[in-house]
């Protein structure tokens, strides 16, 4: 297993979603694809609707809040790979893996992967 360390774990907790919002936008969008697949990718992960997702941004939720909330897609455990420096599948600590899932799939479309591999549609 990946050991974050408890600072690092606290960051991510307290981070707010609104914060790192517009950052995956602006990824996801200069490679080519645009906010709409970014919610699809959101909406598949955590189960909310558009209109959730933008109150969570409106409320300014820590990823924690946000997290707390979600229905985690019962695939999202096939999400793996490396993301900041860390194997996804292999970090400790519940919220931190749910984070970096967020991550690898907002990396995996701004990478140009196809929609039915990052919500991993078999």
């Amino acid at each position: 297993m990946a050991t974050t360390t408890p600072e690092h774990d606290e960051r991510m907790a307290t981070m707010t979603f609104s914060s790192v919002y517009p950052h995956y936008v602006a990824k996801v969008e200069k490679k080519g694809r645009t906010e709409a697949e970014l919610l699809e990718v959101i909406r598949w992960l955590t189960g909310f609707s558009d209109a959730q997702i933008r109150k969570h941004i409106d409320d300014e939720s820590t990823f924690e809040a946000f997290f707390k909330k979600a229905r985690l897609n019962p695939n999202a455990e096939q999400i793996k790979g490396v993301i900041c420096g860390y194997r996804v599948e292999d970090i400790e600590n519940p919220l931190t893996r749910k984070v970096r899932y967020l991550d690898k799939l907002v990396d995996e479309l701004a990478k140009g992967k196809k929609m039915g591999k990052i919500l991993r549609d078999g």
